[in-house]
């Protein structure tokens, strides 16, 4: 069965995000990345990722959309739907999920280097689960790019960074979202991770104490599900699109797979 994807665009109530305000923009999800706006080569990605099939964009203004040629394809082909993003996180996601079919692969507008593979990677790897996130090692991200992301959560066993990316099996999976209702941010406020995860878990997490996989087996045991990392091989994925530096790493890695891209097809012309 394919996997129904969520691209989650909305913007906070009454707030616009400083790159956009920067290029003259409301919704940060249409900056322009590398010539294209920053939700293109999203939605390109999940257009091309065999194991994906209906795509369901979660953002305040639909008709930014208009200007997304990526989008105004998928909406023809009748395989993308808009859902109004609603005033936070967890009530904007259940309302795209009310359209959807799981399981369901989740991700941002902003994580503009995600591939393909490795959404064919992550879903692979999340089979089984309830629930799974992705991450990449830290130095498979370093090895991209040196300042491709300064903050690591570190476990006993590695570094790691987020890659934006989730995967939900099933309905009863959808109550591990509400950690969110709050809107996240655990690194500004650890009381939610206590509320969240408990205390004992937020002195393990906090200290680094254990794998990421027994974090991730504690966290199974509180909500009675089967969550799961699943660690990609590209650490690009966990670069996404966040301030003017990371736009600039982002750019710089897109200008050099389209350049690679190039030669991969002087090549094959060549040969022809």
């Amino acid at each position: 069965m394919a996997a129904t994807a969520i691209v989650m665009a909305g913007r906070r109530e009454g707030s616009v995000d400083p790159l956009a305000a920067a290029a003259g923009l409301e919704d940060k999800c249409v900056l322009p990345v590398a010539g294209r706006p920053m939700i293109g080569h999203v939605l390109a990605t999940l257009r091309d990722t065999p194991e994906i099939g209906r795509i369901v964009v979660s953002v305040n203004d639909p008709a930014v959309l208009d200007t997304v040629p990526e989008a105004r394809a998928l909406i023809a082909e009748g395989r993308l739907v808009v859902s109004p993003s609603r005033t936070n996180l967890v009530d904007s996601l259940m309302a795209a999920v009310d359209e959807s079919a799981f399981p369901i692969f989740i991700t941002t507008a902003d994580n503009v280097l995600l591939t393909p593979e490795a959404v064919s990677e992550f879903l692979a790897g999340s089979a089984g689960a309830d629930v799974a996130v992705a991450f990449a090692r830290r130095q498979s991200v370093l090895d991209v790019h040196p300042d491709g992301q300064r903050r690591f959560y570190r476990f006993s066993d590695d570094g790691y960074s987020n890659c934006n990316s989730y995967w939900i099996g099933s309905t009863k999976a959808l109550k591990t979202a509400e950690v969110f209702r709050s809107g996240g941010q655990f690194a500004k406020h650890p009381l939610r991770i206590v509320q969240a995860f408990g205390i004992v878990n937020l002195i393990r997490f906090r200290y680094g104490i254990g794998t990421l996989d027994e974090a991730f087996r504690r966290f199974s045991r509180r909500f009675r599900l089967t969550i799961r990392p699943v660690i990609l091989s590209d650490g690009a994925v966990a670069i996404d699109v966040d301030n003017a530096r990371t736009l600039g790493v982002a750019e710089t890695i897109l200008a050099a797979r389209a350049a690679s891209e190039q030669v991969r097809a002087d090549l094959a012309d060549a040969a022809a």
